[in-house]
């Protein structure tokens, strides 16, 4: 995004997207050493190409180098129009997303990455592309990152690759994750909230916020390990996104089948 607008003169705005776009296709052949490793060495991995993405970009004088530049493309657009057009993307980009999930996880795709990550052996050995759903998957991810990242640092003007590619990104997400609750559309936005709200009022007290956000990671984790939406939907039965199948017609083995 900052070397098409401030190098080819294209609109920041415009250069969001296809700033995703190239995030995507650079996510192929990442993926080709990403998918060597599995279960938490894959974790660690991503963070390790993050932190080689980091240092490339560090020893490039004309982005930068280490202390990062200014997003000069902007200098002509008024501040409020820059704000506002952020927001709606961003809102815009959030309403797309979950659609999006939604819609795939309701699909037979959907179902088929679900059985790969209960067992990707058997999901294989029932016909279903284990590596094309992965890397569909991954590229997806990786669109939705470079949108984010995109959009975050049109608004702040600046960039440097120790902020880009930090990994108090990865932790950030994996936090909003834990503690809005796995498995669950709901979670991941209830977890953002969550996260806005800390952040908005004691981002403040530095070492002692982040100390204040493990501890509430830690307690989320012990006494409500399925995080805060799922703790309210045990409760409550309340589910906003219903994506659980239900088997109809099924047949009890005592009685005969079912009415």
């Amino acid at each position: 995004m900052l070397m098409l607008g401030n190098f080819a003169g294209i609109n920041p705005f415009v250069a969001v997207p296809l700033a995703a776009l190239a995030a995507a296709v650079i996510a192929v052949p990442v993926s080709f050493v990403a998918f060597r490793l599995q279960g938490g060495y894959f974790a660690i991995g991503t963070w390790v190409i993050a932190e080689v993405f980091r240092l490339s970009f560090a020893n490039m004088s004309f982005v930068g180098g280490g202390s990062g530049t200014s997003l000069t493309a902007l200098r002509g657009i008024e501040k409020a129009t820059r704000e506002q057009a952020t927001f709606w993307m961003a809102l815009a980009c959030v309403v797309a997303a979950i659609t999006l999930v939604y819609l795939f996880l309701r699909s037979k795709r959907g179902l088929a990455l679900l059985a790969i990550r209960d067992n990707e052996v058997a999901a294989e050995s029932q016909g279903i592309d284990v590596r094309g759903m992965k890397l569909a998957v991954y590229m997806v991810a990786a669109l939705g990152c470079g949108l984010a990242g995109a959009l975050y640092f049109v608004g702040n003007l600046r960039i440097s690759p120790d902020a880009a590619f930090s990994v108090n990104w990865s932790a950030f997400a994996i936090f909003m994750v834990v503690i809005g609750g796995i498995g669950r559309i709901e979670g991941p936005i209830v977890g953002t909230l969550v996260f806005w709200a800390l952040n908005k009022f004691f981002s403040e007290y530095g070492t002692w916020y982040l100390m204040g956000l493990g501890l509430l990671a830690i307690v989320v984790t012990i006494y409500f390990k399925q995080g805060l939406w799922g703790w309210v939907q045990q409760r409550y039965g309340l589910t906003l996104f219903p994506t659980q199948r239900q088997m109809r017609g099924a047949v009890d083995l005592r009685s005969g089948p079912a009415s």
